[in-house]
């Protein structure tokens, strides 16, 4: 896991959005402070929002496509380029897709880059956005990605192992539909399942262990925000708590090859961290959080989110982005005026969008509220 080093602010100085979504042409500049963006239903608040997500390894927050995200009627690419003060001084960095060309672009200071993890030397971003006010009570996946997304915004590396882990899994899987499976190619796949799922189950639990440690000592904005209670749930989690990794990697390669009937049957792989669940509980309560009620649900998970950024901002050094969709809307004013004081405790810049500005009075001083105009035409946009 990254190590920590001085603490150094980090802002989006700067964002300028060509063809992108519903934005034929878009710029904004920002003075540093947090940012709340206004704006009727349709003028695509949220779609910059997604745009900074960009800027994290991965698909976004959407995970949409290249194709959805170029503008309808546009030149069928899209540019996406930020400028960023952080722990390294200023950067610009870029990304966005060609028509006709596979993949996407990522430049940072016009160097092209093979992966998006450069982006984290610079900028990590976390967000809280209406899709995960279901988190609770959703399928586990759901979860998992939420944790990865975690672990992921303090060790960039770990994406490649989830995804090489999925391909694998993958892989074994037809492989056990054939009817007369290659063993030697199975026992290959299942010694690289066995080696990565036991390395993405032990990031994924030292980080749950920090976040619970930190989650137990932060601020917890006056009572606003109830404090969750977090572990994990799964066989190789349970393994991992009393064996060494190692050990953990000989059971589970054993498991997976002793049981090739078991998941033939059942046209899945059926152990393994795939298969691992995030367990959120209400800790005052000492209840499930998604028993809890949907007002409860929403605090817990803003609490969530924002022991997140404190424990990004511990671990390497620079405190995250804050993108926060449409928050004001779910939380009343105690929670909001909580909000505010937290988000300033944590020395983040947030972005924060609402139709309208009533309800972010209680940021006036920490942020600056900008309108979203309409789309404008197009300039080409270097990268």
């Amino acid at each position: 896991m990254t190590q920590s080093r001085p603490e150094a602010k980090v802002r989006v100085s700067r964002l300028r959005l060509v063809d992108f979504r519903n934005h034929a042409d878009l710029a904004l500049d920002f003075s540093g402070r947090s940012v709340v963006l206004v704006g009727q239903n349709g003028v695509g608040k949220t779609n910059v929002l997604e745009a900074l997500s960009l800027l994290a390894p991965g698909r976004g927050f959407r995970r949409a496509t290249l194709a959805e995200m170029a503008r309808l009627g546009g030149s069928g690419g899209f540019s996406v380029l930020a400028d960023v003060e952080g722990a390294f001084g200023s950067v610009r960095i870029g990304t966005g897709a060609v028509h006709g060309e596979p993949g996407r672009r990522l430049v940072v200071d016009g160097e092209p880059q093979k992966g998006s993890e450069r982006f984290s030397d610079h900028v990590r971003l976390i967000w809280l956005v209406p899709a995960m006010d279901g988190l609770f009570a959703g399928p586990a996946g759901d979860r998992r990605r939420f944790l990865d997304r975690l672990v992921l915004a303090v060790d960039p590396t770990h994406g490649r192992r989830v995804s090489a882990y999925e391909q694998a899994v993958a892989a074994r899987n037809r492989l056990l539909e054939a009817r007369e499976a290659d063993v030697v190619w199975l026992d290959s796949i299942e010694m690289e399942i066995a080696a990565t799922g036991v390395a993405i189950a032990a990031a994924r639990r030292e980080t749950v262990h920090c976040l619970a440690r930190l989650i137990e000592t932060r601020p917890d904005g006056y009572g606003a925000f109830p404090r969750a209670a977090v572990q994990l749930a799964g066989d190789v989690d349970a393994a991992l708590d009393g064996a060494a990794a190692a050990d953990v990697e000989d059971w589970l390669k054993a498991d997976l090859k002793a049981g090739r009937s078991r998941d033939r049957a059942a046209g899945r792989t059926l152990v393994g961290p795939h298969r691992s669940d995030l367990s959120v509980r209400h800790a005052e309560k000492d209840m499930p959080a998604s028993a809890s009620s949907t007002g409860e649900q929403k605090a817990l998970l803003t609490g969530l989110v924002l022991a997140q950024a404190a424990l990004v901002t511990e671990l390497t050094g620079s405190p995250p982005v804050l993108l926060l969709d449409e928050v004001a809307a779910h939380l009343d004013a105690r929670r909001r005026r909580a909000l505010v004081d937290l988000i300033a405790a944590l020395g983040v810049q947030a972005f924060m969008t609402g139709t309208e500005a009533a309800p972010f009075e209680s940021f006036s001083n920490e942020a600056e509220i900008i309108a979203i105009p309409d789309a404008a035409a197009p300039d080409f946009l270097e990268f």
